[in-house]
């Protein structure tokens, strides 16, 4: 089954494919595909994973960084025909 993430970044409308082998998730494949370095957020997560009481925080933690990044409406599509 083909993949690709839909995704706009700055407001610029994007599209590429994924794969779960080659990234972790879709935010490491969009920052790639932007080539954005994820080391500080990657770290900066972690520590927010060890010291938050709900799993909430951690994805609060992403999406509001990945905004600050320029990203937005990002989807994962599971097909071709959904695109």
């Amino acid at each position: 089954m083909a993949r690709a993430i839909t995704y706009k970044f700055k407001g610029q409308p994007r599209q590429i494919p994924f794969s779960y082998d080659k990234f972790h998730d879709i935010y490491e494949a969009v920052a790639a595909a932007e080539g954005i370095d994820l080391t500080q957020f990657l770290k900066m997560e972690q520590q927010v994973a060890m010291t938050a009481k709900r799993t909430a925080a951690i994805k609060d933690f992403r999406q509001k960084e990945f905004i600050r990044f320029g990203f937005s409406e990002i989807f994962l599509h599971k097909d071709d025909k959904d695109i």
